[in-house]
């Protein structure tokens, strides 16, 4: 995967990625990779109505198609696999927490508004 806008270049917080488990016990990060899916809007009230729609069954994937900003909505939100380094600290540390298929309650950052779907 190439160079994304949601955080290549930024640095997040000064703990170490190695591998082991995410922080508040989260999936395991192996290889210092996580794999996961977003959806990013603008706007708060938007990311927690999408959140409440998937909790009630809505697929995540056409969610994403039909409402992320993020150019990932072409491929239901995927991100393919990352590292600490690639994303803002927020997102890593929201991707961190999640078991694997858990859906996160919106993830605010420098860029909007992220509901996010933890797949490896």
């Amino acid at each position: 995967m190439g160079k994304n806008k949601y955080g290549k270049g930024y640095k997040g917080g000064s703990t170490s990625s190695g591998g082991g488990k995410g922080k508040k016990g989260g999936a395991p990060i192996k290889k210092g990779k996580i794999r996961a899916s977003h959806i990013l809007v603008d706007k708060y009230s938007k990311a927690q109505q999408i959140y409440e729609d998937i909790q009630a069954g809505e697929s995540f994937e056409k969610l994403a198609k039909a409402h992320s900003t993020c150019p990932s909505r072409k491929r239901g939100g995927d991100l393919g696999k990352f590292t600490k380094s690639d994303m803002v600290s927020e997102f890593w540390n929201a991707c961190a927490s999640l078991q694997l298929g858990e859906i996160s309650k919106p993830v605010k950052s420098q860029f909007g508004y992220h509901v996010i779907k933890r797949t490896a």
